[in-house]
């Protein structure tokens, strides 16, 4: 699981052990401003979606609404902490609750640890007052949810999603970026408006974040300190930072409006190999441009 820590000045993504410093100020979320373009087109398809509520308040989550297998909208909001992060896990079948709880304190350490017990589905990040909206299909089974962005045992909900008579099908995505071992694949120009998806196409779990630069020639410099394990190097250089995706397993994925401003993006991956290196540090850095 991931979690967010305030560390002498600087906020701390914290996944699996592995550390990404980032100076306080910067964004934690993705930049957003108003999108142009076919994003009408996008929230025209997304308005037709089942919707999942989920709220959060820092010691309590809640999850209600269309809870049925298919496609569908979650819409997440936090009160009472600077900033959420929800998961869903959906349970392998014949898992019991208890048996994830007994496993939650070691994927903690690394989300890996789940599999043969329960699948990571999707993970946002929302800033309190604010609103995060994503797209996912959900199978029929049994899934908890969890707010990983605090510190401690997260709090979580057990919840079912039926099966739908007549799942509802997601919008086809304008684009798709995939996470493997070890890189990304997948355009290297995205449209604000456009509904975009981000999948783990690998076998390990992965996650796609991203770094902001003030240009093309920063981007990749910034994507080569990575590949170097230089962070440090690639944190001064950062205008920046958010994530597109959390932490997901192997087959999952989840899909957005891309409300970024323009400009160019460094994706990254931070989780750690079983030797401690960071998946970066194996190509899982890519530079992208993010366009009207």
């Amino acid at each position: 699981m991931k979690r967010i820590i305030s560390v002498a000045g600087t906020i701390a993504v914290v996944t699996a052990g592995a550390t990404m410093a980032v100076p306080a100020g910067l964004s934690l979320a993705a930049a957003t401003g108003p999108a142009t373009g076919t994003v009408h087109a996008a929230r025209a398809a997304q308005a037709t979606l089942p919707k999942i509520k989920v709220a959060m308040n820092g010691k309590k989550i809640t999850v209600s609404g269309a809870l049925r297998s298919g496609g569908v909208r979650i819409v997440s909001t936090v009160t009472h902490e600077r900033q959420g992060e929800p998961i869903f896990v959906r349970l392998d079948p014949g898992v019991t609750l208890q048996q994830f709880l007994a496993v939650l304190s070691s994927a903690a350490a690394d989300p890996n640890n789940l599999n043969g017990i329960a699948s990571i589905v999707t993970d946002v990040q929302v800033s309190r007052g604010a609103t995060s909206t994503v797209q996912a299909n959900l199978k029929a089974g049994q899934y908890v949810a969890l707010d990983v962005a605090g510190n401690g045992q997260p709090p979580l909900v057990p919840f079912t999603i039926a099966k739908a008579a007549h799942p509802v099908a997601l919008p086809r995505p304008a684009a798709t970026i995939a996470a493997i071992e070890f890189g990304f694949r997948g355009p290297r120009r995205l449209h604000r408006g456009d509904l975009v998806r981000f999948a783990n196409h690998g076998f390990l779990v992965h996650m796609t974040v991203f770094l902001t630069a003030r240009s093309h020639h920063n981007a990749r410099k910034i994507a080569r300190f990575l590949r170097e394990g230089k962070q440090g190097r690639a944190q001064h250089l950062a205008t920046g930072f958010g994530s597109f995706a959390g932490p997901v397993s192997h087959g999952t994925y989840q899909q957005l409006v891309i409300r970024n401003h323009r400009g160019w993006y460094v994706l990254a991956c931070f989780m750690e190999t079983q030797d401690g290196r960071d998946h970066t540090r194996l190509g899982m850095e890519r530079v992208i441009h993010i366009v009207r």
